[in-house]
């Protein structure tokens, strides 16, 4: 019998019983990026707690959300599917179908107490558990709301939400006789901040590290310091909730696992198909169960986290789910690659804002199916005469609004720099390399390279093959659906657009034979 099988039957053995069911606190940022956190090699951004876990855990180094952006990555993680087998959910801001089952409410079933706090699944609207019926005005997808403690931020920006005292209320009502499961999610680094924040913090702008693809001067410095200073709020409620955990005594008896729901908020990351927007931090402690200062370079992706859960919770993997569970990942000795066969991932997205024009057609999607493993990035781009972050008209729409981005929007063609604006906002070739070893920045793009005709084409071959059993509608040739789902926010596309008549619920279900729905909670 193989070690990775003898795991794998140790891991979904090990936990069978109600008794022994371990409480589960999963913490995500919102935009963070991987290499701004201390345990990923970020110098100017301090993140002491987020650092204890993996240091007294495992720290993943091949972790990828999917589908870049929140509502998208955050139904993944949720639903154990990957993002181009969720239909609505595939698009950010869909109007979310019931259909769907979210590992908190099959966990509560199963007999654990389900909560969130701050941001859940969204933004998007949804009618809720049951077709809105389960008796819980406040639920998310993530779970039942947990959201009366509030503070003062101390800047501008910064939610008033008290993540950790919500967290610390959840606990204290935790029945003796349930464990827990809860998604502890910050609205933070999530645009927008105080400007110039870092000025109020004593921050040295010399200390701020700028990716390649943007110049280097003191207004994307200054930025980035902004960013910074929120991402330590996130890690500021972290470390509270560790405290809360050892206050009652269940820290060693609770799987932490934190990270990002994707890359910062900043222009060619968030919402993009490369290295800072899909390569996320992910981290994992759990006692005595963890062998402690382990990193594991096994590839694991959104889809994969309700699987694992449903195995520690010893739950069988509904077929809902076609994620892999990473609990052998968890549970295992040794660092390095655990299962070889975890050697690559498989990205993509759809619509993710509106402002993006095709014709007569409006809110159209940029498709786009990348795989990626330990040394290259290949992106195929559907539709490269869209443009990528949305109409220039329109602004630029999937892309949020900085410092940075006016810098760089701003640049005319005759600019020495403008070549930084095309890297965030110009139009894309069908087809994208990158040699990631030693280009993480994604910027030599080496698809029209002889030298990597074969690597390109072997990459393209698989993907293809693993998208075609997945049930990929793009790569099957009914991609358009995507441009139909309903953007559910209506009335700021009418607006957009100048079309009072806009009706994209109306148009979906005309032109493929059924509803929407349209009833819910907006998130």
């Amino acid at each position: 019998m193989s070690r990775f099988l003898s795991l794998c039957i140790l891991a979904s053995a090990t936990f069978a019983t109600a008794a022994e069911r371990p409480n589960v606190l999963f913490v995500i940022a919102d935009d963070a990026s991987r290499d701004s956190f201390g345990i990923y090699g970020s110098t100017y951004v301090k993140t002491p707690n987020f650092d204890r876990i993996a240091s007294e855990g495992v720290k993943f180094t091949n972790a990828y959300n999917c589908n870049p952006k929140c509502a998208p990555a955050r139904a993944c993680l949720l639903t154990g599917r990957y993002s181009w087998q969720l239909e609505e959910a595939c698009n950010h801001n869909p109007f979310l179908s019931s259909k769907w089952k979210f590992y908190p409410y099959l966990l509560e079933q199963a007999g654990y107490f389900v909560g969130y706090t701050g941001k859940g699944w969204g933004p998007g609207v949804w009618n809720g558990i049951d077709g809105g019926k389960s008796g819980f005005k406040n639920d998310n997808p993530a779970g039942h709301a947990w959201a009366k403690r509030t503070l003062k931020p101390p800047y501008k920006g910064i939610a008033n939400i008290d993540y950790a005292a919500n967290f610390k209320d959840f606990l204290d009502a935790q029945p003796q006789d349930k464990p827990f499961c809860f998604w502890f999610g910050t609205k933070e680094p999530h645009r927008s901040y105080g400007k110039d924040n870092w000025k109020l913090d004593g921050r040295d702008l010399r200390e701020v590290t700028v990716p390649t693809y943007y110049p280097d001067n003191e207004i994307i410095r200054g930025d980035l310091a902004d960013y910074a200073i929120e991402v330590e709020w996130y890690d500021t409620h972290l470390g509270r909730a560790l405290g809360h955990l050892e206050d009652i005594g269940q820290l060693e008896n609770t799987l932490i696992l934190a990270t990002s729901d994707h890359g910062m908020p900043f222009p060619r990351v968030k919402g993009q198909i490369y290295e800072h927007g899909f390569h996320i931090p992910f981290v994992a402690r759990w006692g005595n169960k963890i062998k402690p200062g382990r990193t594991v370079t096994d590839f694991i992706t959104f889809p994969d986290l309700a699987p694992t859960l449903m195995d520690l919770a010893g739950l069988p993997v509904i077929d809902q789910m076609t994620g892999k569970s990473f609990l052998p990942q968890l549970l295992a000795e040794q660092s390095g690659r655990i299962d070889t066969s975890r050697d690559h991932t498989l990205l993509g997205k759809e619509r993710h804002d509106i402002g993006r024009t095709d014709g007569s057609l409006l809110s159209v999607s940029y498709p786009v199916r990348a795989i990626q493993n330990d040394h290259f990035l290949y992106v195929k781009n559907f539709n490269p005469d869209r443009w990528p972050v949305g109409d220039p008209a329109y602004g630029y729409l999937n892309c949020d609004n900085s410092p940075t981005k006016t810098f760089l929007t701003q640049l005319s063609e005759n600019d020495p720099l403008h070549r930084f604006h095309q890297l965030s906002f110009g139009k894309r070739p069908p087809e994208e390399l990158y040699d990631i070893k030693n280009d993480p920045d994604c910027v030599n793009n080496l698809s029209s390279s002889p030298e990597y005709a074969e690597v390109k084409t072997q990459l393209l071959n698989q993907m293809t093959k693993e998208l075609t059993a997945q049930g990929d509608p793009r790569v099957l040739g009914n991609g358009e659906i995507f441009d139909y789902y309903p953007n559910c926010r209506v009335d700021r596309q009418q607006k957009l657009y100048n079309r009072p008549d806009f009706d994209p619920v109306k148009t979906f279900s005309e032109k493929f034979g059924h509803a929407m729905v349209e009833d819910g909670v907006e998130d």
